[in-house]
Formats: C-alpha cells, structure tokens, sequence
C-alpha cells in the first residue's frame, strides 16, 4: 500500500489531504468551545445549525463548483479553495455573534464543496493502474480515520498550553501548507470537456448518475450507510452517557472502535478487492453497517457497544472506500469531477435527512425505537441496491459497433471487434457482446 507514495504527485497530494484534516479536526475541537463562549448551554443548538448549514452547503454548491472547476486549470482552482478555507477561519476567532459563526462557516464549507470534489478527480488521472488506484482509497481511508483518533488527542495537548482560538491557527496553517503542497505537485493536464452551457454541465453529473445502473445502485447504497452512520454520529453519546451511565471518556473509547474497525478494513481491502469485485464488498459492508444498527437494542455494556461500532466502522470503510473506484469506471475522464461532485452532493443529501432523524426519532420514540427505524430504512436500501446494480457488471465489455461507419476513429483504433473499458449508461447501451 505504502508503494503508492512512490509517485512524487499523489505524494504531494496525500501530504496536502493529511495535513488539511488535522487542520480541520483542531478547528471541529475549536469550534464547539467558540460555540460555548457565545452561546453556553445553547451550543449544541449552534453545532447543530452548524453541521446543517455544512450539509446544505455541500448538496447545493457542490454541482456548481464543479462546472466552475471545469472552466478553470485544476492546480489554481485547488490552491484558490485552500487559501479561502484557511482565511474564512482566520476570521473565527474575532466573532463575536452566533450569526457571524453560520456565516463564515457557510462560506467555509462552500469552498470545501468545491475542493473536495476536485481533488478526488485528480487522483485517478495520477495513477492509472487501478491497484495503485485502490491502495491510494485504502491510503486516503486511513488518514481520515487516523485524523478522527490523533486530532482530538492533538488539540487536547496543545490546550494545555494555548488557549483554543490558537487551535484556529494551527487550521489556518494546514491549509496553508496543503495549498503549497498543491502547487509543488505535478498534475496531469485536464481532458478537456464538451463545450457546453454552464448550468447544462452543473447538472451533467447528476444526469450521469441517474442513466447509470451502478451508479443509481451507488447511490441507494449511500442512503442505508447513512442511515446507520448517523445512529453512530448522533446517538453514541446518549446511548453511553444515558443508557449506560458513563463518562466522556466512554464516549471516546466508542468512537474509537469505530474508527478502529474502519482502519482495519481500509488496511485490508486493496487485498480482499483483488479477489472479489467491487460490488459484493461494498453490499457486504452495508449489510455489516445495518445489521450493526439493527443490535443496537438489547446493548447494555460498553464492551458490547464498541464490538458493535467497530463491526459498523468495518462496514462503512467496505463501501465507502471502493467508491471513487466506481466513479472512474462510470465516467469518462472528462466527466469525472462533475461526477465525483454529483456523488458527493447526492451522499451528503442522505446524511442531510438521517442526522435529524435520528436526533429526533432517539429522542421522543426512544433509542432501540431509533436504531431500528434506521436499520429499516438501511435493509429497504440494501433491497434497493440488489434490484439496481447489475451483478454482472463487468468494466471490461466485448462488443461491437455496428452502427459506426467503417472509418470511424473509435474502429480505426480499436478494430470492429474489441474488448475495453467502457461506459454503460441509459443513454450508451452497450453493443451486441461478441465472443
């Protein structure tokens, strides 16, 4: 897996993503103290506010960011959003209102919409070899679980020497640095893209995604993750403090079965997809994550409810991090980031509805009411995944073209009779399969 860092581009690029997320994980330690100076018992209604705005931002903007990123050279567009995201947070420690938090936070979270996308599409076009490819997810996978663990733990020891509005420098520092990193990195030039009208590439990739099979499988699939992945993020802390009548630093130790169970899957799955395909891993995950849910009930134990949360963490990594997998073989180079963008709109939309409802369901219905609601709506996906992803779904087709003229350049190349990665939508069926 290690191998991968190899390629002095994808290097530069998983330094500049390291580095961005505990830069991102201080400013998450950071912000709930800020909400706590301005709002006291109130800042759970602020982080709230806060991660909803975060999620509007992110459904919204990202399909609009990504037709901007198409007009313009990749290298700036990437170094443009790390530096508006460091400067939005420079401003955080001078608030002084609720209000002026949502703001700058909209703005922050609109910048990310656009970045993230982005530099999801460029690692593809870095490394061509698909097991590359896997190890870089499998890499990516990790440093954000690893950052959930380290960053807390960061913050905590720089807190006993700072106060917390320094932690918003040290953000304001790892995007800095990820945009030098950026600009220091090699990247291969942009396909170019059909010339076409800015709001007509704004809903291309949604478009794209909806006349795919796998991709309409992909994305019932993000709804039943979600669905158990908001029982995790919403409700640990209830289920140990409430139910169990622990402490915060149970609250932690789930959490970190969580995260563990996702590591440990990121670190086996370049070898666990090269004997299965992508498909049966990622509805295995899913099942893991809704079954995970469906437990939750009798749990009466710490030790039972982090087995559970690393089984769910295991899940979540099983079908989350074969997906930019997915997308590369689903889309033309051209049209990767308004897709990467599509898929990262159409997840967040499904994380937009569980988060509250789990809040809600856990709070007036009670949390076994909840969990099972959730691990409903996950199983009702997983039907839904089994009906709308073919299983067989081969990237590589042998077929013909026999409505293209013998001179066509795609024969020319090619030959009449072949065997490539294709791509299958509604719209691009494919030929007649040849032997």
């Amino acid at each position: 897996m290690l191998g991968t860092l190899r390629n002095p581009t994808f290097r530069h690029l998983f330094a500049a993503q390291v580095v961005a997320l505990v830069g991102t994980g201080l400013a998450t330690v950071a912000l709930g103290l800020l909400a706590w100076q301005l709002a006291g018992e109130n800042a759970g209604l602020v982080l709230g506010t806060a991660l909803a705005i975060k999620m509007v931002a992110y459904v919204t903007l990202a399909p609009v960011a990504a037709a901007i990123a198409e007009r313009l050279p990749r290298r700036a567009f990437l170094v443009a959003l790390d530096l508006i995201r460091g400067g939005v947070i420079a401003f955080l420690p001078f608030v002084t209102e609720v209000w002026q938090v949502y703001l700058l936070i909209f703005f922050l979270q609109a910048a990310s919409a656009g970045f993230t996308p982005a530099f999801q599409a460029v690692i593809p076009d870095v490394l061509k070899d698909e097991d590359d490819y896997t190890n870089a997810l499998s890499l990516l996978r990790l440093a954000e679980d690893l950052e959930q663990l380290a960053s807390p733990m960061l913050a905590a020891a720089l807190l006993t020497v700072v106060s917390f509005p320094v932690l918003f420098a040290g953000t304001v520092a790892g995007f800095v640095t990820s945009a030098l990193l950026v600009v220091t990195a090699r990247l291969p030039a942009r396909v170019a893209a059909e010339p076409g009208r800015f709001w007509a590439d704004v809903t291309k990739g949604i478009r794209i995604y909806a006349r795919t099979p796998r991709l309409r499988g992909l994305m019932v699939m993000e709804a039943a993750v979600a669905a158990a992945g908001a029982m995790v993020y919403v409700n640990t802390v209830v289920l140990v403090q409430a139910r169990l009548g622990l402490g915060e630093e149970s609250v932690a130790l789930a959490f970190a079965g969580f995260g563990a169970g996702s590591m440990l899957a990121a670190f086996l799955l370049p070898r666990i997809l090269d004997r299965f395909s992508d498909r049966p891993v990622m509805i295995g995950g899913a099942v893991l994550m809704v079954a995970g849910v469906a437990l939750v009930p009798p749990v009466r134990s710490l030790a039972g409810l982090v087995v559970l949360w690393a089984m769910i963490g295991f899940g979540f990594s099983l079908t989350q991090t074969p997906i930019g997998r997915i997308i590369s073989r689903s889309a033309r180079e051209a049209d990767r980031g308004v897709v990467f963008a599509a898929q990262f709109a159409l997840s967040h939309a499904c994380w937009l509805v569980t988060y509250p409802l789990a809040g809600w369901i856990g709070a007036g219905a009670g949390l076994s009411a909840a969990a099972l609601v959730l691990a409903a709506i996950g199983a009702a996906g997983l039907a839904a995944v089994l009906r709308l992803w073919p299983a067989d779904d081969r990237a590589v087709i042998a077929h013909a073209h026999p409505d293209l003229p013998p001179d066509h350049p795609h024969l020319a190349e090619h030959g009449p009779h072949h065997a490539h990665v294709v791509v299958i939508d509604d719209l691009h069926p494919r030929g007649p399969t040849v032997a």
